[in-house]
């Protein structure tokens, strides 16, 4: 499961109204290899599903995850922040053993 804070949910909904994004948008979460750690996330609007999506719901954000990508996310928590060191969706991943420096790229 994927859960979502307060501030990344506000500004999901920010974005989604910025973009005319209907309703029905989810977000997709997903794993892909790069980064300087080996895997970095990816995170966009979707409203296509496959056979090999799960669908989670936190704070009325539906969220997407396919099923390779679920086996690095489980646990995660998407985070927004917008302090002095950076504005962003950072993820909180409880699986990752090193990350890198921008948060975008992560190793088990």
């Amino acid at each position: 499961m994927i859960t979502v804070s307060e501030k990344a949910k506000d500004r999901i909904l920010e974005l989604k109204q910025i973009e005319n994004r209907a309703d029905q948008e989810n977000i997709r979460v997903s794993v892909k290899g790069g980064g300087c750690s080996g895997l970095m996330y990816d995170l966009g609007f979707d409203s296509q599903l496959t056979d090999t999506d799960q669908v989670f719901e936190d704070k009325g954000v539906k969220i997407i995850v396919d099923r390779k990508s679920l086996l690095y996310l489980a646990g995660t928590t998407l985070e927004f922040t917008d302090g002095l060191n950076g504005k962003g969706f950072q993820f909180v991943n409880p699986n990752a053993s090193r990350t890198c420096g921008c948060g975008e790229s992560f190793s088990v």
